[in-house]
């Protein structure tokens, strides 16, 4: 078949589906690197159904978190929105912490919820508890919540030593800090989290909710942000001591069992084909902790940092019979996900700025992306210095470069954050098709077509950058430790009583 009937048929299909309301699966890792799955060329990485889902679908080789930490990447994809208009910013959220995902933000399952779909999401939800749980998930969309609502090394110790299946606890334990709950829609119903069992919990809470939506014949969107394969990792019987990579490489396999038994399911149930499976990635790896970090490939550093390995991220999307098999080299972005499902579900898009645009002409025809440009905001945002980094088509401008503490103990002294904030006038300009690595700025002197190259990007800097309204600092407001999440909440002595 030629190209042109090729996609006369991929059309013709893609209608078809959309006769009825197609379902959507979206997959969120957290830590995971640029180089961390076989399918991007680690050599030892066990993920048979990402490799499934990489040989399936299409396999992205430019896109974007918009935030080299957890809870601003996450705001930004759930919303089309960068974390500064809603106020996921500095940094991220903590157990107490008075701020959350403000509700008047609409999420992907208030876009979905007036079509008639059944929402659900899984995992690490970290934009924020706050008073009697107005910033959980349930309140945000979603019909049913089953996860630790922030990262799960929140708990004593920082949970980075006394963790399965390796569970002896040295050192002293942060005593002032409540044991990680497991929380049902807004009830504790573990406290702390059997870490062991863990896993198998949410793929049986993700299997049932798929099931129980195929035989209603419901439209579905389920969110599912994995902890893995974030530090300190675990992983339960199925996966502990399974693989070639250690810790890292079993909390991967772990993940990656359960997005097989999603897909088992989703054949079982016989909706594979009119359902939307899309997996990345929040952030770059934490190289700090060595080979218990991740993988950057070939790309300049990692967590914190927005140089490319602190960004760009592992993408796929896996569509039978509608998303043909490839690799495309379009450059989309967390942001792009929401415009993307409300047009394929006929949705309205909330009346807002959003800053993503719709990917379906990438997925349907790995057609042209509508996106030209990609900002990079550091993990502290500040209208002062404003964008740090500006990506349009091929060519990547930083204004200012610094390290960070999530990417130390790598060779390139660009990384950790000894590398102080240093501002480039004019930017330090790359070819990213050339120079993924961030390696060779290019020089401007003589060369007319860069410095008119460089007027181009200061420009979509300046209009950008004016349309840019912060909205308020969610985390700046602080944290109160009778908001951190206890299952007996009147017990005493807080908060070693949180037990349950």
């Amino acid at each position: 078949m030629d190209n042109i009937g090729f996609l006369f048929l991929n059309t013709f299909l893609f209608c078809t589906c959309l006769a009825s309301p197609p379902n959507f699966v979206l997959l969120f890792a957290d830590d995971l690197g640029f180089g961390d799955l076989g399918c991007y060329g680690h050599p030892s990485s066990l993920t048979p159904n990402l490799d499934r889902l990489a040989a399936g679908g299409l396999r992205f080789t430019d896109f974007y978190c918009t935030s080299p930490v957890c809870s601003p990447s996450r705001a930004s994809l759930l919303t089309g929105r960068y974390q500064t208009r809603s106020g996921i910013y500095p940094g991220v959220l903590y157990p107490g912490s008075r701020g959350g995902l403000p509700l008047n933000e609409t999420t992907i399952a208030e876009v979905l919820k007036p079509m008639g779909y059944a929402t659900a999401a899984i995992g690490k939800w970290h934009l924020g508890v706050g008073a009697n749980g107005m910033f959980l998930p349930t309140r945000q969309g979603f019909d049913q919540y089953l996860g630790i609502p922030y990262s799960h090394d929140m708990g004593p110790c920082w949970n980075l030593t006394c963790f399965p299946p390796d569970v002896k606890c040295f050192g002293l334990c942060d005593v002032g800090t409540v044991t990680v709950p497991l929380m049902h829609n807004e009830v504790i119903k573990q406290q702390p989290v059997s870490f062991l069992d863990l896993e198998r919990a949410y793929s049986d809470f993700a299997t049932n909710f798929i099931t129980t939506s195929a035989k209603k014949k419901q439209p579905f969107f389920l969110y599912y942000p994995s902890h893995h394969t974030h530090y300190p990792q675990y992983a339960g019987q199925g996966a502990a001591g399974r693989t070639l990579r250690g810790p890292f490489g079993d909390a991967l396999f772990e993940f990656d069992n359960t997005i097989g038994n999603l897909l088992t399911t989703l054949e079982k149930t016989g909706v594979t084909n009119n359902t939307l499976v899309f997996f990345t990635s929040d952030n770059g790896p934490e190289l700090m902790r060595l080979s218990r970090g991740g993988n950057a490939g070939p790309l300049k550093c990692g967590k914190g940092t927005t140089y490319e390995g602190g960004m760009r991220e592992p993408a796929i999307a896996f569509w039978p019979g509608t998303i043909r098999p490839g690799v495309t080299h379009e450059m989309a972005s967390t942001l792009d996900i929401l415009p993307t499902i409300a047009s394929l579900a006929g949705a309205k898009l909330p009346q807002v700025m959003l800053d993503g645009v719709d990917m379906t002409e990438i997925l349907v025809n790995q057609g042209k992306s509508k996106r030209e440009t990609m900002v990079f905001y550091p993990t502290d945002p500040d209208e002062k210095y404003g964008l740090f980094a500006l990506r349009l088509g091929k060519y990547k401008a930083h204004f200012y470069t610094r390290g960070a503490t999530h990417s130390g103990t790598t060779p390139d002294q660009d990384c950790p954050v000894f590398a102080v904030l240093k501002a480039h006038d004019p930017p330090l300009i790359f070819d990213l098709e050339a120079d993924p690595s961030e390696h060779y700025p290019l020089p401007l002197t003589g060369k007319p077509d860069l410095q008119a190259l460089l007027e181009r990007i200061k420009k979509v800097k300046e209009q950008f950058e004016a349309s840019m309204v912060f909205g308020e600092s969610q985390i700046s407001k602080g944290t109160d430790p009778d908001l951190e999440p206890c299952c007996n909440p009147q017990c005493s002595p807080k908060p070693s009583c949180c037990k349950c």
